[in-house]
């Protein structure tokens, strides 16, 4: 399995989630890691960096632009 990589960390995660769809619309796997109880405690995220949207180590210039 390839490594992944934060390319980008969000406020919350709603936008997190919203920049994974659009990289998966465009065939980029992405997760988001975000430590806030599955979205039920979003003001968690303030204290941890927020919402980290992770992508292949391969795919992430190319994740990049397009964002």
């Amino acid at each position: 399995m390839a490594d992944l990589i934060c390319i980008k960390n969000f406020n919350n995660r709603i936008e997190a989630e919203l920049a994974k769809s659009f990289l998966e619309n465009r065939d980029i796997e992405a997760t988001v890691s975000a430590d806030d109880c599955g979205g039920w405690y979003p003001h968690l995220l303030f204290g941890t960096g927020g919402a980290r949207l992770l992508v292949k180590e391969e795919e992430a210039q190319k994740a990049l632009e397009i964002l």
